[in-house]
């Protein structure tokens, strides 16, 4: 089956995500444009213009009422999602390069990067207080002066926030306190991407040590490894099987001093309580930067250093193999 292919970014994407009911995928890059698509038919809805540098991240609150964006040009930037209209901005002292939305929608947290003298913080805004936004100043922001924060995602009912850091440490920070809850090192280095499972129990890492690793999203423990030969640049949960789509490829560097035939380009499909290789799906001419599955576990899409994003819908025999099984 052919996949759907996204032609909105100059620049290489760098995340890609729908939203709770999967009729859009919001999609970012190393360029300052954030689309938005049909994730049906492929079909561009709009864009969200008033980024002036790469954008890192994107999130869409629950009812899809907002979107949030961080990116390089030292902003985080609050759009209606319907009419593309910029609700608020925020201004940061360097890169946003993590973003969310709590359960609720009502609370964001973002984390800039260490960089230009500056530490890598986490802020927290509630955005039913409009002074929060107008002064700058979040209810909370917690320093992280030891390694910089590489992803990091709302935990259940939005009580904690899971950080992952480029020493491959995770952390829980409480939303409420500000506190550290929990601290683990399970990988060696940089954890590129988290992501929840859809009930939020879980969650899964995609890391620079070439493997991506599951836990337990309340005691950080750590449940399954995912072993591949390459570095994991993003990695997502099915919500209706027990699978695990992980994509990567090589340092971004790397990527011309060998060919597309041996580059090791391919999503790839891991079981995940045996943690095994089951398939690939070949497409991209780089690594692939995000992967995430539908919400309906029927499709899942791709976003790779090509520029390119691709929504790849299951053979029906995928979902009957998965249920004779």
């Amino acid at each position: 089956q052919k996949p759907i292919l996204l032609q909105g970014h100059e620049r290489s994407i760098t995340q890609i995500k729908y939203n709770r009911e999967g009729d859009l995928l919001f999609t970012v890059a190393k360029d300052p444009i954030v689309n938005v698509w049909y994730s049906v038919n492929g079909e561009r809805l709009g864009t969200y213009n008033g980024h002036t540098g790469a954008v890192w991240c994107v999130d869409a609150d629950w009812d899809t009422r907002h979107v949030l964006t961080g990116s390089a040009d030292n902003s985080c930037r609050l759009w209606d999602c319907e009419t593309g209209k910029q609700l608020a901005l925020v201004k940061t002292s360097s890169a946003v390069r993590t973003c969310g939305f709590d359960f609720g929608g009502n609370i964001i947290m973002f984390s800039t990067d260490k960089q230009m003298g500056y530490q890598c913080f986490v802020s927290f805004f509630d955005l039913r207080d409009p002074a929060q936004i107008e002064n700058n100043e979040p209810y909370m922001k917690i320093p992280c002066s030891d390694s910089k924060i590489t992803s990091a995602v709302w935990g259940p009912l939005g009580e904690f926030i899971i950080a992952g850091h480029e020493s491959g440490e995770l952390n829980q920070f409480s939303a409420k306190s500000g506190e550290q809850l929990s601290n683990i090192k399970e990988h060696t280095k940089q954890i590129n991407d988290i992501q929840t499972s859809r009930d939020m129990t879980m969650f899964i890492t995609a890391s620079k040590d070439n493997t991506a690793k599951l836990f337990d999203c309340t005691s950080l423990e750590h449940l399954k490894t995912f072993r591949t030969e390459r570095p994991v640049n993003s990695a997502a949960l099915s919500p209706i099987f027990d699978h695990v789509v992980l994509g990567g490829g090589q340092e971004a560097m790397d990527v011309t001093t060998t060919s597309t035939r041996i580059g090791k380009f391919e999503a790839r499909f891991f079981h995940l309580a045996f943690e095994e290789e089951f398939g690939r799906v070949k497409g991209h001419f780089g690594p692939i930067n995000s992967v995430a599955f539908h919400p309906d576990g029927k499709s899942y899409s791709s976003g790779g250093e090509d520029g390119y994003v691709r929504i790849h819908y299951f053979d029906p025999q995928y979902f009957e193999f998965e249920f004779e099984a």
